[in-house]
């Protein structure tokens, strides 16, 4: 099923610790950056994540892709707007632009298979998941 819902937005103010000698931010702390909007984005959506491990499912991350288009320096303020983009079978997709003001400074997506705890078996995506990503789409 593809989804095309609402975007999320998540806004991160560069500390010092995340950029390099260039002064520019790590390139591996996108993915930090990701990670964040999308567990702001599934608790904004009445799915935290702790919720879904509760309930005994978790969403690794099966496969990552982030284009760098410009950098980031110290105390910049980028906005990370998410929103999942796909649920196809036991996976998801979930993509992610950040942006200083209109400057687009990375776009990338991860995909997530959904797995039991205990045990790392393959499931279906939780209803309520499926739910409100689909319900956010008319909104």
């Amino acid at each position: 099923m593809v989804v095309n819902q609402r975007v999320f937005s998540h806004t991160v103010r560069v500390p010092y610790a995340h950029v390099d000698q260039m002064g520019y931010v790590y390139y591996a702390n996108y993915y930090v950056y990701f990670e964040m909007a999308r567990a702001e984005m599934l608790r904004e959506a009445g799915m935290p994540y702790t919720d879904m491990e509760k309930r005994g499912v978790m969403l690794p991350v099966v496969t990552s892709h982030c284009e760098y288009k410009k950098p980031a320096h110290f105390d910049d303020l980028l906005v990370i707007e998410t929103r999942c983009t796909e649920i196809n079978g036991t996976r998801l997709r979930i993509e992610y632009l950040v942006a200083r003001s209109d400057t687009v400074i990375v776009r990338g997506y991860t995909e997530h298979v959904c797995l039991s705890t205990p045990g790392g078996k393959v499931l279906r995506p939780l209803p309520e998941l499926k739910k409100l990503m689909h319900e956010a789409r008319h909104e």
